[in-house]
């Protein structure tokens, strides 16, 4: 289907969705969750080899026993991501609510 760029309308079916302000919001919310956890993991992720370069007088540092505080601090890395994974879970059923919504005003005979 070709497009009209005279029509007022969006003239094929993604036109359609990405006109929709629900859609926009959908996306916009999307992005403020996984814009800066992912800009945090990366961050956390890397702050362990950097720490360890530039500080290792600080990492070697024990906490119990044999077990210094780079060992402890690799450990919550998986902790991190466990945490980033359920705050996503979270996150994700308000993003599958509003995705219903999308659908549902993207139903045939159903403008806006």
């Amino acid at each position: 289907m070709a497009v009209n760029p005279d029509s007022p309308t969006p003239s094929t079916e993604w036109d359609r969705v990405a006109a929709n302000k629900e859609f926009k919001n959908l996306q916009a919310a999307k992005a403020r969750f996984i814009v800066p956890a992912t800009i945090f993991f990366i961050v956390y992720y890397f702050a362990l080899p950097v720490l360890v370069g530039y500080a290792p007088d600080l990492m070697k540092k024990p906490v119990i026993g044999v077990v210094n505080l780079a060992y402890v601090f690799a450990l919550s890395q998986f902790v991190v991501a466990w945490a980033i994974a359920w705050r996503y879970m979270r996150a994700a059923d308000r993003f599958d609510a509003m995705g219903k919504r999308v659908l549902s005003q993207l139903e045939p005979g159903k403008d806006k």
